[in-house]
């Protein structure tokens, strides 16, 4: 079973491969490039900073890092992805394809992006909670 859905992904794969190329296929190809390198050169060591300042910041309290690293991780995920239609750098060709206007999606993303850490403070205050009262002593 596990071969067939692989396989599966694959055909998937090549599919969309196929579409993608069909138009401008030296634009698509530069782009995975200059994503790559720019990924590789750039955001990595910006990740790394970022999280190294956050858990230096944190002392020697570190049990919240992660609840910061989490949100912040998928709404850049998103950001990434959704780039294009966030930043409004949409051409009138997405409207003709999707039927859909590229118009909401920086207030989409902004709210996802407060859920996704208000969602993370939640859980952080009822675990916090929650150690609190199992503690002997703790009231």
């Amino acid at each position: 079973m596990k071969s067939f859905v692989l396989l599966c992904s694959f055909v998937l794969c090549a599919y969309a491969g196929v579409r993608l190329l069909e138009g401008d296929w030296v634009m698509v190809a530069l782009w995975f490039v200059g994503a790559a390198v720019i990924h590789d050169l750039v955001l990595v060591p910006l990740y790394a900073a970022a999280d190294r300042v956050l858990v230096k910041g944190a002392g020697r309290r570190r049990g919240w890092v992660n609840y910061v690293r989490v949100p912040a991780a998928l709404s850049g995920l998103l950001l990434l992805v959704w780039f294009p239609l966030i930043g409004g750098r949409v051409s009138e060709r997405y409207a003709g394809v999707a039927g859909l206007s590229a118009d909401g999606f920086v207030v989409r993303w902004l709210i996802v992006t407060a859920v996704l850490f208000g969602g993370s403070a939640v859980v952080f205050a009822v675990r916090a909670g929650w150690g609190r009262r199992r503690m002997p002593g703790g009231g």
